[in-house]
């Protein structure tokens, strides 16, 4: 990882711009979980540290703008930039790590850079979808795993295949592996959000549900409960929820098991990532350690 975040860093400084530095370097870092990906799948090729920075940038420029639209005042624990800086700032940095990106994309094969470019348009497509969907309760398991599947799991499978093509190995059960761990990822951070406390999670628990977003629990939950406690919950949906009403949807969560449920979903995607590449121990394991987080 060394040579990542010496990739990243040369990347940040050629924007040569002192704020822009200074900015990027407020930032977390987070789990470098698509790097660590690229790492694994292609570390032996000369430019595979370039490739893990340049998916790091996008992702970055991607919570940046994500966190403008949300409104967030913190990332990973630290405050977000919009809140420091404003969201004009954050923005306008997310767009400035986007377009360094893919400057130093397009000098890579044709297929590599394309890979790469797609998951970037599905992923914003995502978002897009994602604040739509926050304007009403969404009930529908299929549209939430549509929406899932191109906000977060497109850059994780777009860097799995990427990277396979770097070293000519199978690009479509890697991209496979890297959508289902995106998916099964995801679930797992909607989970956790339900079932950690403030101090893990950096920012409040349930504050997904606040925000507008129905995430599996909620949906699963949703369809066992008897008309009345339907409306209530959706009568909680996006808003700023007591104490009362949050113990009231964790004790029916737990009377229906839709926190196993959403996780024996996740579990399931694991397993078919495990199966599609069950001969590389590096990338079993990171699976393994993804599913393990939860409890």
């Amino acid at each position: 990882m060394q040579r990542v975040e010496k990739e990243i860093a040369r990347l940040i400084q050629e924007c040569d711009y002192d704020e822009v530095t200074r900015l990027f370097n407020t930032l977390s870092g987070g789990k470098r979980l698509r790097a660590k990906l690229i790492l694994k799948i292609a570390g032996e090729h000369k430019d595979a540290a370039l490739l893990a920075a340049i998916v790091e940038l996008i992702h970055a420029a991607s919570l940046l703008h994500d966190d403008v639209i949300d409104d967030a005042d913190t990332r990973r624990g630290v405050a977000s930039v919009n809140a420091t800086q404003g969201s004009k700032t954050a923005v306008m940095l997310g767009d400035i790590l986007y377009s360094k990106a893919f400057t130093e994309l397009v000098a890579f094969d044709k297929d590599v850079a394309q890979t790469i470019a797609a998951s970037v348009t599905a992923l914003s497509k995502g978002e897009m979808m994602d604040v739509n969907m926050a304007e009403a309760f969404n009930d529908n398991e299929q549209k939430y795993l549509d929406m899932l599947y191109l906000k977060t799991a497109t850059l994780i499978e777009a860097a799995a295949k990427a990277s396979a093509l770097l070293v000519g190995k199978d690009a479509d059960k890697h991209a496979l592996y890297g959508k289902n761990l995106g998916l099964s990822f995801q679930i797992i951070d909607d989970i956790l959000d339900i079932t950690s406390d403030e101090a893990t999670l950096g920012k409040p628990a349930m504050n997904d549900f606040v925000e507008g977003k129905c995430t599996l629990p909620y949906i699963y939950l949703y369809e066992l409960l008897d008309d009345a406690d339907k409306e209530r919950l959706k009568a909680s949906h996006g808003t700023k929820i007591s104490a009362d009403e949050s113990a009231w949807i964790q004790a029916k969560m737990a009377e229906h098991k839709t926190v196993e449920r959403s996780f024996a979903l996740a579990q399931k995607l694991s397993d078919e990532a495990k199966e599609a590449l069950s001969d590389d121990e590096a990338l079993v394991e990171i699976l393994n350690t993804m599913i393990q987080r939860s409890y």
